[in-house]
């Protein structure tokens, strides 16, 4: 059947398109004939991928087929110790990978859950209940409050209904659905009052509906096939580390090839030069570095589950650190996704309430006071008519997701912003969002659901309708039977002939009428929905039959202004990542209005921001969203699609993306991109399984947290390459000049191995835990596409290698030249470089743990990497000083002379280079002073400096 825009059609036209009656509904040939055409009313998974493909392409990257080779290379030598090491490397690499790309593929099978399991249809004149499954285009279906929509439907029939949509729209409060057509071609999903999607739940009225779109089709649908045809990114640190491997196998497999060479050609056996060609090879390359990076990865998530965030793919918490843009959903992220009465007005008082969500804690605040309810009969008045004139309940129970538990304790540390527990408690809804703030205003007040039954009871009711925009009860009490009616100000201040003024009940004169107007409109205007509350006192024996006979010469008492709230700790957060060169984009499906004001409250829309609506958005092309997407702040009334090509249009322009959402509309965009954020506790399945962390406290803060542990993870990450590669640097460059000037092997095969598995392993290890500088977050985050070598780490990195290679080979030589032509004499040499190579490394390594020198931090306050070193130079004393290990390691023990060599060389690459930056930075600082006051003459000398 061809898709047409159902919201344009009447209900004739739609009962004629798909050839049903109202009363009869499809027959069962009818039924099944059309379930054979569409198929089931059910989400596909697409093409599913076997989980032994998933685990074989682990072992297809490049840097895994060259550890595979040096396993081989390992192997043949007898190196049996480091061929089981990297194996296991491999082997641990490849389940990580599975296990995340195996979980990252059960996105759509949680999005089947929110599709209903059953449906009321009509068929062949009867209600029946059958599988959601089985419906098909033109099916009449019946739904009341607590019932999931089964599909797309356009409603035939409405009364008083809502429906709660901000799972797939982002809308804070249900929408009131009708039957009437929307003549308008475009209108997005948000405004289409008339249709119902699957997936959405009624939450109040009753309604008759016909199936108009099923499956794939409906917009649950769309939204499964974008997850579906989304790609997750790869990582900046994937990315860097597939380049870096590459570099360093290339370069050390050159260098090698070099130093055999140029052995053999003076006059080195082939023999030995092949041995000691490979055992460098295997030296060189960093066959380690990939576990190095994933214990680093796995400690920092650790640390952030302390922090209440849930990684669930290692390198995301590395990826949210170089993140520059934070695209945030609006509601339930940036705000509590609970509705909060915030300001009253009563009696020509304007009114501050305290407290958020659904908790009753907080006051009513009259000039800052709180209010007194015994001396105030009309607040309590309006608080009553609140709460009365209501079906919604709230209730406390316990957190569905929290925070770990720790040591049998309660869940987590942290304070819950209502309860004020420990976080495992909360305060809960059942019924409308709207109803709920006016339940709970009157409860902050004493004025509690049971304490109300217990004098009022409710004879009738007049429900909502969106027509009239009035809700009214009738309630018994001792005093008589009272009418209490809520609904749009403007609407019900029409039906009014008297107001409370200042605690009397006056007439309501033009006047005073437009005093309450103003009051609504300054409400408004602040982006609060706002309710106007109204009652009046029934004659004795008078029965109102409609709501045209009750709901007039009613008494106004007020009005209340509510709002979804920002949460507490967003304005701080957003703050911090301003600081540090983030910038943090609001993106809703909400209206602009409520976005605007709420983004200027977060400090999210700042000068020069704009906002960019879904409509607007739609007019657009790629191009033409490109050009504008680094300027907008806010993005309002959008739908997924939406979502997505904002952050297609943000990762094109270079930046590194983080997108958190809670709704099963944020899903596609969270998946996409570069890392997703999901909410632990509102957040839907399908969010959680699309993203790569979730916070388990719902804390907008904790991307805070996380932010620091991706750049202090990077950091280490950093400090360790830096440290690896400048020790392989000097290791090869030790053989290579000694190739090249004509003298023997510095380091013979086995001592070249030794040393690497001394310096690289622990040492390495405890950089990857090293404190973060206190300036870090200080910093604006790295570009993208920036090199691992970036910010003169490769510099640092040939320099100090350099370094190394030539006091390693300096000591050798020194030893060695008072009698070349001496084995012995060769021996005693070869142990002198050896064991300078091993102390320069491990001096070297205290050097990593600063960006600018060794003398910026105190050596002893990574206590591992101090243990790690006093390990490392026991393993290399010990092949020294054992006599049965002397032999194999063709060492001998080393004497005072030997070790002062040793220890001035080993020393002189770190404390030169330390004492060089220290002299540099003062230079520096000092020419900047005089530049500053000295104006161009100042300006002459630095360049003069600099040339």
């Amino acid at each position: 059947m061809e898709q047409k825009s159902w919201h344009r059609l009447s209900s004739e036209e739609l009962l004629k398109t798909f050839a049903v009656s109202p009363q009869q509904g499809l027959g069962p040939e009818e039924a099944e004939a059309r379930l054979k055409e569409h198929g089931p009313n059910e989400l596909s998974e697409g093409e599913r991928i076997s989980p032994l493909t998933i685990l074989l392409n682990q072992f297809k990257d490049f840097m895994v087929l060259v550890l595979m080779g040096a396993t081989l290379v390992s192997g043949l030598l007898g190196e049996y110790l480091d061929a089981i090491t990297i194996v296991a490397i491999i082997v641990l690499n490849g389940i990580l990978g599975f296990v995340q790309e195996f979980r990252a593929e059960r996105s759509l099978r949680a999005l089947k859950q929110l599709s209903a399991p059953s449906a009321k249809a009509l068929r062949s004149g009867s209600v029946e209940h059958i599988p959601a499954s089985q419906l098909v285009p033109g099916d009449i279906v019946l739904l009341e409050s607590g019932d999931r929509v089964p599909a797309d439907i356009r409603w035939l029939e409405c009364s008083a209904l809502t429906c709660e949509e901000s799972a797939l729209t982002g809308e804070s409060l249900p929408v009131s659905k009708h039957a009437d057509p929307i003549p308008a071609e475009e209108v997005p999903v948000g405004d289409q009052k008339n249709i119902g999607f699957m997936g959405t739940m009624v939450t109040r009225g009753t309604g008759r509906a016909i199936v108009v779109r099923t499956g794939m089709n409906t917009e649950m649908g769309t939204i499964a096939d974008l997850i579906q045809s989304t790609d997750s990114q790869e990582t900046p640190l994937q990315r860097r580390l597939e380049q870096l491997g590459k570099i360093l196998i290339y370069l050390s497999l050159a260098l090698t090839v070099v130093v055999v060479l140029a052995g053999i050609l003076h006059g080195q056996p082939a023999v030995s030069m092949f041995l000691a060609g490979v055992s460098l090879a295997v030296a060189a390359i960093p066959e380690g570095l990939p576990a190095i990076v994933t214990i680093a990865l796995a400690l920092g998530v650790q640390r952030m589950i302390k922090r209440n965030a849930i990684v669930r793919k290692l390198p995301s918490v590395e990826t949210l650190g170089c993140a520059s843009v934070i695209c945030s959903d609006k509601t339930g992220t940036l705000t509590q996704n609970k509705m909060t009465v915030t300001r009253v007005w009563n009696g020509g008082r304007a009114l501050e309430v305290t407290g958020e969500g659904y908790a009753p804690t907080g006051a009513v605040l009259d000039r800052g006071k709180p209010a007194d309810m015994k001396h105030d009969p009309s607040l309590r008045r309006l608080l009553q008519i609140g709460a009365l004139c209501n079906n919604a309940e709230i209730y406390e129970t316990a957190a569905t997701q929290g925070p770990a538990k720790k040591k049998g304790k309660a869940k987590g540390k942290e304070e819950h912003p209502e309860t004020g527990s420990s976080g495992i408690r909360v305060w809960e809804l059942k019924g409308d969002p709207t109803e709920g703030a006016l339940v709970t205003l009157a409860a902050k007040m004493g004025l509690t659901t049971s304490t109300l039954a217990a004098s009022y009871t409710r004879d009738k009711e007049f429900p909502f309708d969106s027509e009239r925009k009035l809700m009214s009860v009738i309630v018994s009490h001792a005093g008589g039977r009272t009418i209490c009616t809520k609904g749009a100000p403007d609407v019900l201040l029409s039906r009014c002939s008297y107001m409370l003024w200042e605690g009397q009940v006056v007439p309501c004169t033009p006047t005073l009428r437009q005093k309450a107007l103003d009051a609504n409109e300054a409400m408004a205007s602040d982006a609060l929905r706002v309710l106007g509350l109204a009652y009046r006192e029934l004659r004795t024996g008078e029965q109102p039959d409609s709501d045209k006979e009750a709901e007039s010469q009613l008494i106004f008492a007020g009005l209340a202004g509510m709002i979804d709230p920002p949460r507490r700790e967003v304005r701080d957060a957003i703050s911090v990542t301003r600081r540090a060169g983030i910038k943090t984009v609001m993106i809703t499906g909400d209206h602009g209005t409520t976005a605007e004001a709420i983004a200027h409250q977060l400090g999210i829309l700042q000068r020069g921001g704009k906002v960019l609506t879904g409509s607007q958005l739609t007019r657009m092309d790629d191009d033409a969203l490109d050009k504008v997407s680094d300027d907008v702040s806010v993005y309002a009334r959008v739908s997924p699609e939406h979502k997505l090509r904002i952050v297609k249009s943000l990762q094109r322009k270079g930046h590194v993306v983080a997108m958190t959402g809670d709704g099963v509309n944020d899903a596609p965009a969270i998946k996409a991109a570069d890392i997703g954020i999901a909410m632990g506790i509102t957040g839907t399945d399908v969010t959680k399984e699309a993203s790569a962390l979730i916070l388990g406290d719902d804390n907008f803060s904790t991307i805070v947290a996380a932010i620091e542990e991706g750049r202090s993870i990077y950091e280490n990450i950093r400090k360790f390459i830096r440290y690896l590669l400048a020790s392989n640097v000097g290791e090869i460059l030790t053989m290579f000049f000694a190739m090249l000037i004509g003298l023997p092997l510095p380091l013979v095969p086995i001592q070249i191995l030794w040393v690497n598995l001394v310096t690289d392993g622990l040492p390495a290890m405890a950089l990857g835990v090293d404190q973060p500088e206190k300036d870090l977050m200080e910093h604006k985050p790295r570009g993208a596409k920036e090199n691992i070598f970036a910010r003169r780490l490769g510099w640092k990195i040939v320099s100090r290698g350099l370094l190394i290679g030539l006091c390693t080979l300096a000591a050798f030589w020194l030893t060695l030249r008072s009698a070349p032509n001496d084995p012995a004499q060769l021996v005693q040499a070869q142990s002198v470089a050896f064991a300078t190579l091993v102390m320069a490394q491990l001096i070297h390594v205290f050097d990593c743990r600063s960006s600018r020198s060794v003398f910026h931090r105190n050596p002893f306050q990574n206590r591992a990497l101090v243990l790690a070193v006093l390990s490392s130079v026991l393993l290399m004393l010990a092949v020294m000083y054992i006599p049965a290990l002397q032999p194999v390691f063709k060492t001998v023990p080393l004497g005072f002379r030997d070790w002062a060599l040793t220890i001035v060389a080993a020393g002189i690459p770190t404390f030169v280079m330390g004492a060089g930056s220290v002299w540099g930075g003062k230079r520096s600082r000092k020419r900047t002073r005089s530049g500053g006051s000295g104006g161009g003459s100042s300006m002459l000398k630095s360049t003069k400096i600099s040339a």
